[in-house]
């Protein structure tokens, strides 16, 4: 089901370098997936015309429109235009909506005109006018079904998912207090490196300008790890469709380039199956936990190079993941795996602990993913799944390990110190926390079920040195 309406708001805007003000005039249709409610915390697609004498008269304009007036205390729009000189530009605005003010906050929209660098070329002012546009408005809302449901169920076309570009599209929609993160990580079957390339986009709580920024790490089997930052850099403007861009860093589904320090990287992807949900599809979708975590690429192909100063690794089909975590920072401690088994075959491990009160007193939670076959164990939705596993935290081993049904599965990590590094993170809160992080670490994945004899071992994975893994603390 969606539900489209129209909208049509009109002001003033200032251009930057010009003393008087403009007339600005916005008339939108908006497509709502599923029915819109007071509770609604969603992201509508938004087309349109935007009018602005002598300057834009672009009756294309295209873009987005958040809207979560309860739960955001928002309502988010950020629109597409060309401007009569050739530029691209973007309306970047939000209805801050109050209980106490609600039909001023609901109808006035303060927004920036920006160009493609995140530069502002203009602040305008538009209001919804209620007497002349309410009932246009609602005469406009209609509510129709649509032939596939939202979300859609995922499918694969030539080894790559269509739903993988959705997932490692941005999903922060202009609120204080998020993090968002895109991470690859991947082994070089010819050496044994390991590669860990981490991107984030950090949305301060003081609501500070949002900044994005990551690291490189390298993973010599029998060498300390080499690593370095990048960033950070305003979060553009434009940015990919389907990733990361800022700065000179990029992670889209086709490639990943960038420089951090002396590490440089350009690697082509190909393959990956279909994304695997460590966490309920729900979760994902519906931002409905502190944070929720998607494998976008699971078994990703990697192809190209990576420069350590004057040292050049050649990467050929070289195996790894993409994945991506979306919420309101970093959990109070954690754990992570992920493990490619081989043909397709992989298990992906989150065990956490919040750092809501009351929740931070509670064990660890493991979400655990094992796709053996086309399979996925265990059955049903990975919360509820998480309910019947105990994960033991801890370095340099750690373990996790559960029950479905009559099948076991235990997940034993190990991660030498000498080939792990530690990396410290800030939440949007400001908060510290220090993950230790290991690409080259080993593991055992296995897999039991129970006869009428007892426990009998049905499958047995042993990684040396190629599982991708690593433990977050704060003091």
């Amino acid at each position: 089901m969606i539900t489209t309406m129209r909208e049509t708001m009109t002001g003033k805007v200032r251009l930057t370098g010009e003393s008087g003000e403009r007339p600005i005039r916005m008339t939108l249709r908006v497509t709502v997936p599923g029915a819109l409610h007071p509770l609604t915390d969603l992201r509508a697609a938004a087309t349109g015309r935007v009018e602005v004498p002598g300057f834009a008269d672009d009756p294309a304009a295209a873009g987005t429109m958040d809207i979560a007036p309860i739960r955001g205390n928002r309502i988010g729009y950020r629109l597409g235009f060309t401007a009569h000189d050739g530029r691209r530009l973007w309306l970047d605005g939000a209805k801050a909506v109050t209980v106490r003010r609600p039909l001023a906050s609901m109808t006035r929209l303060p927004a920036r005109l920006v160009d493609a660098t995140g530069a502002v070329v203009g602040e305008a002012r538009l209001v919804f006018h209620l007497r002349s546009e309410l009932l246009p408005f609602l005469l406009s809302m209609r509510m129709r079904r649509t032939r596939q449901p939202w979300p859609a169920a995922p499918t694969s076309r030539d080894g790559r998912s269509v739903e993988t570009g959705g997932l490692l599209r941005s999903r922060w929609r202009g609120q204080p207090g998020r993090l968002e993160v895109w991470y690859t990580t991947l082994t070089d079957p010819a050496t044994g490196t390991g590669v860990w390339l981490h991107h984030e986009l950090v949305a301060p709580t003081d609501g500070s300008p949002a900044r994005a920024h990551g690291w490189a790490a390298v993973f010599p089997p029998a060498a300390a790890p080499t690593w370095a930052r990048f960033g950070p850099d305003p979060w553009p403007a434009e940015h990919p469709a389907d990733g990361y861009a800022a700065g000179a860093v990029s992670a889209t589904s086709d490639e990943l380039t960038g420089t951090a320090g002396d590490l440089r990287w350009r690697l082509k992807v190909s393959g990956g199956a279909a994304p695997l949900f460590t966490f309920p599809r729900w979760a994902w979708h519906r931002e409905l936990l502190p944070a929720a975590q998607v494998v976008a690429v699971p078994a990703a192909r990697f192809t190209g190079t990576i420069r350590v100063g004057d040292r050049e690794l050649a990467l050929t089909d070289a195996p790894g993941n993409t994945a991506r975590i979306y919420g309101h920072g970093n959990a109070r401690r954690w754990a992570w795996l992920h493990a490619d088994l081989g043909d397709g075959d992989v298990c992906e491990v989150v065990a956490a602990v919040s750092t809501r009160p009351g929740l931070n007193r509670l064990a660890p939670l493991p979400f655990v993913r094992l796709r053996v076959d086309g399979e996925e164990f265990p059955s049903g939705d990975p919360l509820l799944a998480a309910l019947r596993f105990r994960a033991r935290l801890g370095r340099p081993r750690w373990t996790v390990t559960g029950r479905d049904g009559d099948r076991r599965l235990t997940v034993e990590v190990t991660m030498p110190p000498e080939r792990t590094l530690a990396v410290p993170y800030t939440d949007p809160d400001g908060a510290p926390a220090v993950c230790h992080n290991c690409e080259v670490a080993d593991a055992v994945v296995r897999l039991e079920r129970r006869g009428p004899d007892g426990w009998r071992e049905q499958r047995r994975w042993a990684l040396h040195g190629t599982a991708h893994a690593e433990v977050g603390e704060r003091d």
